[in-house]
């Protein structure tokens, strides 16, 4: 599977389609400081995946690789998607899933961070950032 990841301030998903806002960063500039962040993600399911069930992984990880945790939780979501085949469509055609995943005032100390996802235990992007001190 082909999934793309862009770390933005806030998305939205609606229609089938992206809205981001704020996209495309790799680095926040006040430490310790609640900060939106939201993943915007758009998952190609290919054609001969479609109408079987997937699980899906998100997971923020520090830079020695562990996975980060804020007031005693792992910042991760995780959750399973499927999606169907539209009548007609040829076979070898990827069906687009996008989806939108937010994390709100989150307050990270400096360093360096990536955003891993996961999709069915395979590791499919990777989003770097640091927070500058």
């Amino acid at each position: 599977m082909q999934v793309t990841l862009i770390l933005c301030d806030s998305a939205q998903e609606m229609g089938g389609k992206l809205y981001i806002l704020g996209g495309g960063w790799s680095q926040l500039h006040q430490p310790d400081v609640p900060t939106p962040m939201a993943l915007a993600i758009l998952i190609k399911v290919p054609w001969n995946e479609a109408n079987e069930k997937h699980q899906f992984e998100a997971v923020l990880m520090n830079a020695d690789g562990e996975r980060v945790e804020f007031e005693g939780n792992p910042v991760a979501a995780e959750g399973e998607f499927e999606t169907g085949r539209p009548a007609g469509l040829k076979p070898g055609v990827d069906l687009d899933l996008p989806a939108v995943l937010a994390f709100n005032g989150l307050a990270l100390p400096a360093g360096g961070y990536r955003w891993e996802v996961f999709v069915d235990g395979n590791q499919e992007a990777v989003a770097p950032f640091h927070v500058n001190g």
